[in-house]
């Protein structure tokens, strides 16, 4: 399969995951955003400067959608405020993440050390900018002090490391299977390279 065939359809694979998942915010499957972030930032790094706005868009669509369809505006929803926004460096800081591991990916056992290291930074940050921001920015928070903001970080930081982990390891054991598919024969080439 060539290079950008490849590209093509883990871009589709992506958006359609944040799709399925990212419509039922609270429902018993998690929203894979933070992972797909992640992940297109490893697999699709050649590709940054437009898939990145693309998928970036894509949340913000399925937030509008989500959010209308409940007959509320978009821009007087809690989750909406100039908070809200911050979501784009957030989202990146996931995006650099992935990026930072396939920029030494050598397919060693210490690519996975590397990986899990970035996606801990990558969530912590990640976490820090959309968490706090919302915090910090949102009529929603009344009350807000140093020790409430830290007492919600933390409380949120374990979910949404676990849901990211969850995913980013399911696409680390396919990609193994696909690795050593492509050791047995298979014309299966390793788009993070590019």
């Amino acid at each position: 399969m060539k290079p950008n065939t490849q590209r093509s359809l883990i871009l589709a694979l992506l958006a359609a995951l944040m799709l399925a998942t990212r419509v039922n915010h609270w429902a018993p499957i998690p929203d894979a955003s933070w992972a797909v972030f992640f992940l297109g930032g490893f697999y699709l790094r050649g590709w940054t400067r437009w898939a990145f706005p693309l998928l970036m868009a894509l949340a913000v669509a399925v937030d509008y959608a989500v959010i209308t369809r409940q007959g509320l505006s978009f821009w007087q929803h809690y989750c909406v405020s100039a908070a809200y926004w911050f979501l784009v460096p957030a989202y990146f800081a996931m995006w650099a993440g992935g990026l930072w591991v396939a920029r030494g990916y050598s397919r060693r056992w210490n690519d996975l050390g590397r990986a899990v290291v970035a996606l801990l930074a990558s969530v912590l940050i990640c976490q820090l900018l959309s968490q706090g921001s919302f915090y910090w920015l949102s009529d929603s928070v009344a009350n807000k002090t140093v020790a409430g903001w830290a007492a919600n970080y933390a409380q949120w930081l374990l979910p949404y490391l676990q849901t990211a982990a969850t995913y980013v390891g399911l696409a680390a054991l396919a990609h193994a299977i696909a690795v050593a598919a492509s050791k047995s024969g298979a014309d299966v080439r390793d788009v993070s390279k590019r």
